[in-house]
């Protein structure tokens, strides 16, 4: 049912998105050039966002601000898709029926159903194991809020590649929590957080998760046989197996195409602020300050003309978008199981922090749900209680977030128009 209703609301919000292949439909590309044989796109992209072009002779970029190239330069200078390939591979048996005329967006509006669904199925075991003492109803309350009070509305509703890269991890995030408390399915927890990297990355990070449970589980067992943690390591090798078998086809995939097994394709990213990249990096502590600020301080503009509020491309800070995110930073008590949570969200931010981009342009925060279902999560387990002041943040949260989904994209007089990337707050 959850998933039912998941997929029936972020449709009707998507709305027209649905009858037609989304404006960057960079993963139907890449599954219709792997139908052709090819690991680039065979020519021009139908674009100017985001493309990768690799100067297949200097083994480099390709000339800045080039868009087109014919003749020789054809061959030499060639597009590809430089995020990870995972939702392509979900899609490759609807290309190979319908072309580039695939509706990407109604794929990614069905798959984002299942984002709420796994976490309700995290926290319904956390409840049934006794990790939690939330009611049914508390588990549904923050189910929703998930999917209608947080970012991943906004971004469920889109379709387009940056945010179908998101859906996709949240769901196999989700998976990856589900089978890795107490270290009980260490195959498919490996597995899980494998998907989830061939969507998003960073999401790699959260592996510590895992590792500090099957600890605990094999001093548990220990404590109750009286026997020592030799069950830890086998843990860590089946968790390990499936995990280090995907980031090795990942590896291939970029020696194949890029000639480096650590090389996604974003540093030949053919766009304006490639200056950047090459002076301090994908990842640099330079980024830092700028980040921090979105994900702190960036909060709406308000106006006193029509349309009387205004927000920053680089969108809104995520305790503005996500207040209940809040009850999560003081638990009644820490123990095993909000360390390990917390041992995984902190690296994961961390590096999404040092990121060349703020994941401009956006409604919210939208790197955050690289780590955003542990954080609902670790509300679940906080202990506190879902009081007044809790349901007022949820209403604000919805409200807010409602907002967005119905906004972004569609009605540009609420959004700022920079297009520098330099403007985050309101001017004088």
């Amino acid at each position: 049912m959850i998933f039912v209703l998941c997929s029936g609301l972020y449709g009707a919000t998507s709305a027209g998105r649905l009858l037609r292949p989304s404006p960057n439909n960079h993963y139907v590309h890449l599954a219709e050039a792997w139908l052709q044989g090819r690991l680039d796109i065979g020519g021009d992209p139908p674009g100017t966002n985001d493309w990768a072009c690799f100067d297949t002779l200097d083994r480099g970029p390709c000339p800045e601000g080039r868009y087109s190239f014919s003749g020789p330069d054809a061959e030499r200078y060639r597009w590809y898709v430089s995020f990870p390939p995972l939702p392509a591979i979900l899609l490759l048996p609807f290309v190979a029926v319908f072309g580039l005329g695939t509706l990407d967006a109604l794929f990614w509006v069905l798959f984002a159903g299942l984002g709420p669904m796994v976490l309700f199925l995290v926290l319904r075991f956390l409840r049934e194991s006794g990790q939690s003492q939330r009611s049914v109803r508390d588990d549904l309350l923050v189910t929703g809020l998930f999917a209608v009070g947080s970012i991943y509305y906004f971004v469920a509703v889109q379709g387009t590649v940056w945010f179908a890269a998101h859906v996709v991890a949240t769901v196999f995030i989700c998976l990856y929590l589900l089978f890795s408390f107490g270290a009980r399915r260490p195959v498919a927890a490996g597995l899980a957080l494998g998907l989830a990297f061939l969507c998003r990355p960073a999401t790699l990070l959260l592996a510590p998760f895992f590792l500090l449970q099957a600890v605990s589980a094999g001093k548990e067992q220990s404590r109750r046989t009286a026997r020592s943690q030799g069950g830890v390591l086998p843990a860590f090798a089946m968790f390990a197996l499936p995990l280090a078998l995907i980031v090795a086809a990942t590896m291939w995939h970029n020696t194949a195409r890029f000639g480096d097994p650590f090389e996604f394709g974003h540093r030949f990213l053919q766009i304006r602020w490639r200056s950047r990249i090459e002076t301090w990096g994908l990842f640099s502590a330079h980024y830092l300050p700028r980040n921090l600020t979105v994900f702190l301080l960036s909060v709406p503009w308000l106006m006193p003309s029509s349309p009387f509020v205004r927000i920053s491309r680089h969108g809104l800070a995520l305790w503005f978008s996500s207040p209940n995110l809040l009850w999560s930073l003081w638990p009644k008590k820490l123990d095993a199981t909000t360390l390990a949570l917390w041992a995984g969200v902190l690296p994961t931010a961390i590096c999404t922090l040092l990121y060349q981009n703020t994941g401009w342009i956006q409604f919210g925060y939208r790197f955050s749900l690289d780590y955003l279902p542990f954080l609902f999560v670790l509300v679940a387990l906080s202990g506190r209680r879902f009081g007044v002041a809790f349901l007022c943040c949820a209403f604000f949260a919805i409200a807010v977030n409602t907002f967005g989904a119905v906004t972004f994209d569609r009605f540009p007089q609420f959004y700022d128009d920079d297009p520098t990337q330099q403007v985050i707050f309101q001017s004088d």
